[in-house]
């Protein structure tokens, strides 16, 4: 898989469940993802973050631009 998906499973009034899929894996939402504004998560250690069972972060696309840049975060591999 080269793209993101997302399915809708069910609905009950405005809420809804659903299926991300990611070429890292599938994580049914909703679901708690912490946010890493420049990669990483403030104010917890990655022991906390892990404890929270969060299944993904949301790296600030942005931030990651400005610095350390798209051509450094692939020179590492990725997020």
């Amino acid at each position: 898989m080269t793209g993101i998906g997302f399915e809708i499973i069910a609905r009950d009034g405005a809420a809804r469940l659903g299926r991300l899929s990611t070429a890292h894996g599938v994580v049914d939402t909703p679901v708690f993802m912490p946010v890493g504004t420049a990669a990483s998560v403030k104010a917890m250690t990655p022991e906390g973050v892990a404890a929270t069972g969060a299944r993904l972060i949301l790296g600030n696309t942005y931030h990651l631009m400005l610095r350390p840049g798209a051509e450094r975060i692939a020179a590492l591999g990725g997020l």
